[in-house]
């Protein structure tokens, strides 16, 4: 993927199995926002292609993008719409059936104690309470696949504590999750697998413990891993090989 001169991704490729847990990692202008882009046809690639659940985001992009759940880094909403009038829009972008979809607003709304904000304006909002109402509503229509980046910026303990059993339920469920996050502790404690990106080039993927062995010291944590191999030249282009 290049922006003019500038290859922001070079060569990315990138398999995730049905109801994979995988953190995609990387220090800033790494690659992520670009990569994440393209998976939700916000950005068309240079070359190559994406694929969610087998439909081509850029030659099927309805039918690749009902079945996902996106949640940005920054969120963007209708703000003069309440909270529960914000969840009855996306409902009827999914066309998801009325009683179905007052259903689970109601769960969602209960699960992410949003229950004293449903009359409320979005734009009244404090950041917190809108990012749990982003990923309420990005869960609305029970996507097959969800594409969440920073899910716990601005979330207290508690809230970001739900998000991740949120999404850890859900992948156990079948659902695949593609987390992008800087908290190296969440991906070490959700992820099945870890994606590593560094100057647009996926330099590792594997398990944490696969990433250990390509690290100089098996008991160091993602954390350490991550630095070690972001700061390494002999790293670059590395990658654990899947059994």
């Amino acid at each position: 993927m290049d922006y003019g001169r500038l290859r922001a991704l070079d060569r990315l490729n990138l398999k995730i199995e049905k109801g994979e847990f995988f953190a995609f990692l990387g220090p800033n202008a790494a690659g992520k926002t670009t990569t994440i882009k393209l998976l939700t046809g916000l950005l068309r690639p240079t070359s190559g292609w994406a694929k969610i659940c087998g439909f081509d985001i850029q030659a099927q992009p309805i039918e690749a993008k009902r079945r996902v759940g996106y949640v940005p880094d920054v969120a963007e909403f209708y703000d003069k719409l309440t909270t529960l009038e914000f969840m009855t829009f996306i409902a009827d972008l999914f066309e998801v059936e009325a009683s179905v979809a007052k259903r689970r607003t109601g769960a969602l709304i209960e699960r992410f104690s949003l229950t004293s904000y449903t009359t409320q304006r979005v734009e009244n909002l404090s950041h917190g309470t809108r990012q749990r109402l982003a990923i309420a509503s990005a869960l609305l229509h029970e996507p097959e696949v969800i594409i969440i980046d920073e899910p716990m910026v601005g979330l207290d303990p508690r809230n970001a504590r739900v998000v991740k059993e949120e999404l850890k339920a859900r992948s156990d469920s079948g659902t695949t999750v593609f987390l992008s996050t800087h908290l190296l502790n969440v991906a070490e404690e959700l992820a099945d697998r870890v994606g590593i990106v560094n100057h647009g080039r996926l330099i590792a993927t594997g398990t944490v413990s696969e990433l250990k062995r390509l690290s100089k010291r098996a008991d160091k944590g993602l954390e350490e891993i991550f630095l070690e191999m972001t700061e390494s030249e002999v790293a670059e282009g590395a990658a654990v090989s899947e059994s």
